[in-house]
Formats: C-alpha cells, structure tokens, sequence
C-alpha cells in the first residue's frame, strides 16, 4: 500500500463466498466490488476511501484465502492477503455463521493472530433476531471485538463502524498530509485479457498488489491503486480485460466489461495495453474506439517485448512495430506509442516521462489571433464542402478556459460559425490536424465545439 497515505488501512480478509464485497461496498456505499454467488471472484486487492465514521480510512477487499478448483492462483491470493494484513492498521475477519466455523475460519484466526493486529471478528448474514445464536461457534476463536452483521441487509453496520472508529490509530498531531502542487492523475490500464495490464502495474509500483496470472480474467473488479513518484500523485486503475461480448458471456465477466467502460469514462488518462506476440486485433481497435468516443487522453503501450525482441536492429525493429501500430490505429493517432516489456521492466520509466509530456501539452494554449489566423488559413487552402447548397463560414474562434482543477483535459476551441451542421467529419478531422500541426498536443484529443452566430449584415 502506498506509503505515503496518511488515512489508516483497513482491510477485509475471508475464506472465499463469506460476503467480503458485500460488506466492502455497504461501507463505501457504493458497488465496486463484484458481488456474486459464485467463489473467488474476488482475486485481487480493490480499494476505496470510507468515509462513514469519525475519520476516514482506506477500505481493503481481499480475495478469498483458500478457494478450491484452481491449483495456482489461491497461492497468489493468499499472499497477495498476506501482504494486505501487512500493511493494515485494523482487520476485519469475516466469517459466515450459516456455514458454522470451519478449520479454514481456525487456520486464518491462526494467521491473523500472528500479525498483532487489532481483530474485529465480523459474523456475516445474521440476517435477523433468530440467527443471532449461530455467532456464539466463533466465540472459540478468542478475538476480544465481535460484531453480527448483515451485509446483505445491513444489519449491524453501525456497530460495525462505531468498532472500527475505536480501534483505529489516531495519526500522530504534527502528522499532516502534505500539500502537494500537483493534481493527482487517474490512469485506466486497458487491454483485452492476458495482454499484461496487472504486470505493468506491478512492474510500475514494484509490488504484486496486482494479481498476474496466466489464467484469462484474472482481474474481475477495477482495481485502484495509488502511487507517489517524484512528489506526484497518480492512481492507476487495472482494469478486467474487455473481451467482445458473446452469446455465452457470464454474468460476472458481462458486469467486469462495463466496469472497465466505466473506468474509461473516470481516467484522466487510458493506457490501450495491445500485446506484441500477436499485434494489434480487431478488438485493440475497439477498445481504442471506446477512449476515443470518450475523448480521453491516450498512449499505446506494446507490451511483451521481451519475446520478440532481436539481437540485432532493435531500434528499426521498434520503429517498424510503432509504424505498424499507428496503421491500425489510425483514429487515436494522436496517442504515442511506446515498447516495452512489463516483465523485465524495459521501457517502462520512459511511460512516466511521455506522460509528463502530456500535462506539459495539455498546458499548451493558442492566443486568439494566432488560432483565427491559423484556421482562416485552413479554410482558404482547403475550403469546407457545400452540404444542401450551404457552405460553412467561420465567423470567430477561441480556446476554451477549460477546468482548472482537471489533471489533464484535452485542448477545447470554439467555433463561431453560420451553422454548426456544416461542419462534417470529414472536415472537423482537417481542421484538427491543422491545429495539431502547429500545436502537437501529444496524446490529447483536439475537440472543436462549434455555436451558431448571425451574419453581420451591412445596412
């Protein structure tokens, strides 16, 4: 977990199916987590600020310690909930008073006692009045705080909170948080599955608080993770792989494909992950359809180098890749493209360097009369087609202020036309490149915002 978070670290640790999502989004108060019937959905680390008690913490929902029918990947959940009872100042051990106690509820007591972490044993789907006797098989577990909840219908949530609140390190006084001159910058990882997404995280941050796995799907939720580099605050979201979406599609992976959508329309930035073992797919160019539709900023990032790299002309080979990248993906051409192998770490920090470029570029303003001189031209050079026997004039262009308090917005120029119907696609995507020819804009969307505006008419 992020070191520099001042808010205290709660976590939720379980056996798989107990309700830890559940209860993980009761306490934020919103879905994030996926909640279903079925075991082990969650398999990674999701966290989210909660806000429901005397001070906010960070709530963290873990996988479920123990699953069965998977061979690899309860080992990586078990220490990825390792290293969460790690970095946590509270635990809430969930356990679930229909099934009774069982020896995996007594093997992790076992293990959370260990850690010398404050416990509050959190007895799960006491549903009402005459359940409350199943949560006296837990009192063998010997933990001092103890509450019965519902998450399904949020019973005992107040006590639940009011523990939490008591047992929480209060921060030290000259603790503050510092004030940094930074806005912190969300970044949304997006790929098809098993293209590398989470190996880039964890090659980023330097930590496996994203689970890797060969296995398609692994990451079902979107996961947001924090992190500091250099003074900067950024927060990567990993999202579950967006596959295209069948006949025979689950539930579960239906519900991951629109939280990735989603995740898209929350980013500052989407990082399109495409995998250079098999090139760019039609479905690459689909989700890169979704962030241009959603005009967010963009960079490419062509992971796996590591497989295919060559022992000799690795520049060329490069340079042939990027050139072969932007063919495909000829309408986010204003996203670079950037090799790497999330693997062995290579070209990675060079991600961090193009994404400054981007706040640089975003910072980039066009004065009024370099902008109308610059489109006037355009139009002399290139005139707009006549469309129902009208041609479009611009009568006056302008930058938009924009959000000051926004990370990183793409460049917004008005236009002051006769009609804003005549301006055509086909042309708004002229004048686009026009402006990004004097104004490169790297990795940002140009968007033309045109308003109607009367002729002036001499008497």
């Amino acid at each position: 977990m992020n070191g520099s978070n001042k808010s205290p670290n709660v976590t939720i640790v379980g056996r798989p199916n107990v309700g830890k999502s559940a209860l993980f989004n009761r306490l934020i108060g919103r879905k994030i987590a996926i909640v279903h019937n079925q075991p082990g959905i969650t398999r990674d680390r999701i966290s989210a600020i909660c806000t429901r008690g005397a001070r906010r913490f960070v709530l963290w929902d873990t996988g479920g310690v123990g699953g069965a029918g998977e061979s690899e990947l309860p080992r990586q959940v078990r220490r990825a909930a390792e290293e969460a009872v790690h970095d946590s100042d509270l635990l809430l051990f969930m356990v679930d008073a229909k099934e009774g106690l069982s020896p995996l509820d007594q093997e992790l007591a076992r293990m959370l006692r260990k850690s010398q972490k404050p416990v509050v044993l959190v007895i799960n789907k006491i549903d009402n009045e005459k359940r409350e006797n199943l949560a006296i098989d837990f009192a063998e577990l010997g933990f001092p705080h103890s509450v019965s909840i519902s998450a399904a219908h949020s019973r005992g949530i107040s006590e639940l909170i009011e523990a939490i609140d008591q047992l929480v390190p209060s921060p030290p006084a000259a603790n503050q948080s510092p004030v940094t001159s930074h806005q912190s910058l969300s970044i949304a990882i997006i790929g098809r599955p098993n293209v590398g997404k989470s190996s880039l995280i964890n090659s980023i941050v330097r930590s496996e608080r994203a689970i890797v796995s060969e296995l398609p799907g692994t990451t079902r939720d979107a996961i947001d993770i924090s992190y500091n580099r250099d003074s900067r605050e950024f927060l990567f979201i990993d999202t579950a792989g967006i596959r295209r979406r069948g006949k025979h599609s689950s539930s579960v992976e239906v519900f991951s494909v629109m939280r990735a959508e989603r995740s898209i329309r929350r980013a500052d930035l989407c990082v399109l992950i495409a995998d250079l073992t098999i090139g760019v797919t039609a479905q690459d160019k689909r989700i890169a359809g979704l962030i241009q539709k959603a005009r967010k900023a963009a960079l490419v990032v062509l992971n796996k180098w590591d497989l295919i790299k060559p022992r000799r002309n690795e520049k060329r080979m490069m340079a042939q890749l990027i050139d072969e990248t932007r063919a495909r993906l000829f309408f986010l051409d204003y996203a670079p493209v950037l090799v790497a192998s999330a693997l062995t770490g290579e070209n990675i920090d060079k991600l961090f360097a193009l994404i400054e470029k981007l706040r640089r570029g975003a910072q980039d303003r066009i004065g009024t009369g370099i902008l109308n001189r610059l489109l006037r031209s355009a139009l002399a050079a290139n005139p707009p087609p006549m469309i129902s026997g009208r041609r479009l004039k611009l009568f006056y262009a302008a930058q938009a202020s924009g959000n000051r308090e926004a990370a990183l917005e793409p460049p917004e120029f008005v236009l002051f036309v006769n009609e804003p119907r005549l301006l055509n696609e086909t042309y708004r995507r002229y004048l686009e490149a026009r402006i990004r020819k004097a104004h490169p804009y790297p990795g940002l969307p140009i968007i033309l915002t045109c308003r109607p505006r009367q002729e002036k008419r001499g008497k």
